[in-house]
């Protein structure tokens, strides 16, 4: 049996997934917080980028306050790091290491390990590689009800890609909550 290969993004209605902070507002609900401590429930290791990897290795060691209980999930996960430019020294966060070689080479092979959901964290670029390597097993995105204008986003220049529908639910503070896989036709 092979794991699932998993990742959840807030998105704006205009399609930016970079920076949530800067578009979520008071759109987090009590529904939101429900999914994402059952989605964190299932995962026992991450896959991040270099960019993800090097913000939240200088933010969640330590962290405490309202986040403590996420602080101490993603402390103790088990994380896996592609970068063409991190060396494997520069990788020290606890648990952490170097993806060495290939991305989708290496994403396969840990797929076939006995474990929970592996989450890809963060990394637009790493998310985008799974979804059109078709190793993405289950794509969540939470579109706020908001505009973000400008930012980051995640098919951005990406070919042509079909995904199929496992999901959607829309949450008390109008969040639409939308799962895809890969297409099955």
């Amino acid at each position: 049996m092979t794991r699932r290969l998993v990742a959840t993004l807030f998105y704006s209605v205009d399609g930016v997934a970079s920076d949530p902070y800067l578009f979520q507002h008071d759109s987090f609900d009590d529904e939101l917080g429900q999914l994402m401590t059952e989605s964190i429930a299932a995962i026992d290791e991450a896959v991040m980028g270099r960019v993800t990897y090097t913000e939240w290795a200088s933010y969640w060691p330590g962290h405490d306050g309202p986040d403590a209980g996420f602080a101490d999930f993603i402390n103790g996960l088990r994380k896996h790091v592609a970068s063409r430019t991190l060396t494997a020294e520069e990788v020290t966060w606890s648990n952490a290491s170097l993806i060495e070689g290939d991305l989708l080479e290496h994403m396969r092979s840990l797929k076939e390990t006995d474990g929970g959901d592996i989450a890809v964290q963060g990394s637009l670029s790493v998310v985008r590689q799974l979804v059109e390597a078709g190793l993405l097993d289950a794509l969540t995105l939470i579109i706020h009800p908001a505009v973000a204008g400008t930012g980051r986003r995640l098919f951005e220049g990406a070919p042509a890609t079909r995904l199929r529908l496992i999901e959607a639910t829309t949450t008390t503070k109008g969040n639409l909550v939308v799962t895809y896989g890969p297409f099955e036709g």
